[in-house]
């Protein structure tokens, strides 16, 4: 079982990716609440190089007002990951986290279901850009 959803863009640049991502966000609902410059985060704690890779935590209020409300301790699985990186071979990959899949240790099914609410809006994200 994959944990997350991809989507291999060509012929794009990273910024005009990273743009066009937080722009689908924002049309499912989704705002970032934080983001890590994977790239310069490595090269000041550990002098490696990588290639432009960031992470942003993604929040949907509405929903993560309900996981919480269902089960507090939820939280240490919020925000929603979304990484986008530069491949080798100058693609740039999108990745989004299943929250569907993450959630599911929690054995709680309603849980679960809100959970598949927002993993379907994050493929919307993905099949948007």
């Amino acid at each position: 079982m994959n944990y997350y959803h991809s989507k291999i863009l060509k012929d794009k640049d990273f910024n005009t990716v990273r743009s066009e991502v937080e722009s689908a966000l924002k049309e499912e609902g989704f705002g970032v609440l934080t983001e890590i410059d994977f790239k310069a985060t490595m090269k000041i704690k550990l002098d490696k190089e990588y290639l432009p890779h960031v992470i942003l935590g993604a929040c949907n209020p509405t929903y993560a007002d309900k996981v919480v409300s269902i089960e507090p301790h939820i939280s240490t699985m919020l925000p929603c990951n979304v990484t986008i990186r530069e491949m080798e071979d100058g693609n740039i990959e999108v990745t989004a986290i299943d929250p569907a899949s993450a959630m599911a240790v929690v054995e709680n099914e309603e849980l679960v279901q809100h959970a598949k609410e927002v993993n379907n809006m994050l493929k919307n994200v993905l099949e948007a850009i």
